[in-house]
């Protein structure tokens, strides 16, 4: 990596904090679940054998074979916490006995229709009073295109002129927000809006501003999302801000690296604009790592969530943090991960004290098969994403056989 912790802070300032403990890390999963999860790490750990497994599942789905038993068995299980929120609520409450607490997303990618975005703003809706009712959820979060029309929101970004039911159609979309928006201020129960690809997230940053503006007078309750593999995702992050302070509200933002990168240079090079991502690792590291002091200095208005797989930031963060003299609970900080992915983080920070939520997905297996087949495409191009779970899932198994 060419940045070093010291490029950032002295390490003698760093909290004492492990994420090499397994058995903290894997104490939630039984021998059964630890397996499971070494078989489907080693599969996505051989490129060639996830590339025919998840080419076997779309073929199985679209010719409508019976496959879903064996994907619950296995991927679901092990990514997601159940087909509906009464299943899932028994993982949130599981994850709670460890501190760690849960945020419900709905990961059907329902059709581009008007009732298709009224049933996800409902079962939005139902997270909400879910979280309303559990100390273990303390966020909402939708997908802005789970509410509203990509086609139409790439045609405003675009500037193009709408027509009269499609400029209903985007007043549609942003009661849908707001309605989801108002009854997480309602229950002071925060809202993440999560990112979509950059040539449809400008008009998403502009609703989720409006409803900063709208809602976040005396907390931070909206939160937007900033992906730092982006270009523009630190300047905007700056700029956004600097709204927040001109208006006089305050700023919630979840971090991300990213997870479109592929599809962006693609679309870019097609259609003969400049890569929107940072054309190297090292890049869009660093700019995460900026995001993050960025808030820590402005700490004052800014509450943040750090979304993050990366051991080296997760650890800068909570450095920051000593450094600016923030207890390890601090509410403006939050740290989450994937449910089923970088367990070794997760849960060492919330034995030492950190605020700390997994994304538990749910939905009908069929339903979230495009979620399960970005998580395999994801944990097999990220390098060394898959070889890191896998190294310390099998270090667990081995302390365990060791100590039996």
């Amino acid at each position: 990596m060419a940045l070093s912790l010291g490029h950032f802070l002295p390490m003698e300032s760093s909290p004492k904090i492990s994420f090499e403990d397994t058995e903290t890390a894997f104490a939630y999963k039984s021998d059964a679940a630890l397996k499971k999860a070494n078989f489907i790490f080693s599969l996505v750990n051989h490129p060639w054998i996830s590339s025919l497994a998840t080419a076997s599942v779309k073929a199985s789905l679209s010719l409508r074979l019976p496959v879903e038993g064996l994907i619950k068995k296995t991927a679901f299980d092990h990514f997601c916490g159940g087909e509906n929120i009464e299943q899932a609520t028994r993982v949130v409450e599981e994850l709670g006995q460890f501190h760690v607490g849960a945020i419900l997303d709905y990961s059907v990618e329902g059709g581009d229709d008007e009732a298709g975005f009224d049933a996800t703003a409902e079962e939005t809706m139902r997270t909400i009073e879910q979280a309303h009712k559990s100390a273990n959820i303390p966020f909402c979060v939708f997908k802005p295109t789970g509410l509203a029309s990509a086609i139409l929101l790439t045609k405003i970004q675009a500037g193009e002129t709408l027509t009269e039911e499609e400029q209903k159609a985007y007043e549609r979309a942003f009661n849908r927000f707001d309605k989801i928006c108002a009854k997480g201020y309602e229950y002071n129960l925060p809202i993440l809006i999560d990112a979509e690809d950059s040539w449809y997230q400008n008009p998403i940053d502009k609703m989720a501003l409006e409803l900063m503006k709208k809602y976040n007078k005396e907390r931070a309750i909206v939160y937007n999302t900033y992906q730092l593999y982006r270009t523009a995702g630190l300047p905007n992050l700056r700029n956004h801000f600097h709204e927040a302070v001109m208006n006089n509200y305050f700023f919630g933002a979840k971090l991300v690296r990213g997870a479109y990168m592929e599809k962006e240079r693609e679309r870019a090079a097609k259609n003969g604009y400049e890569s929107p991502i940072h054309p190297t690792k090292e890049g869009t590291d660093d700019a995460f790592n900026k995001a993050l002091a960025f808030c820590i200095d402005n700490k004052q208005r800014i509450s943040v969530m750090c979304g993050s797989h990366n051991d080296y930031s997760n650890y800068y963060l909570t450095v920051l943090m000593e450094k600016h003299s923030m207890q390890n609970n601090d509410p403006r900080v939050w740290f989450a991960q994937l449910y089923g992915m970088s367990d070794n983080i997760s849960f060492n920070l919330a034995k030492a004290g950190y605020n700390v939520v997994k994304y538990l997905p749910y939905g009908p297996v069929r339903s979230v098969m495009p979620y399960l087949l970005r998580r395999a495409e994801e944990n097999t191009s990220v390098a060394g994403q898959s070889s890191r779970e896998l190294t310390l899932i099998k270090k667990e198994l081995s302390r365990r056989r060791n100590n039996q």
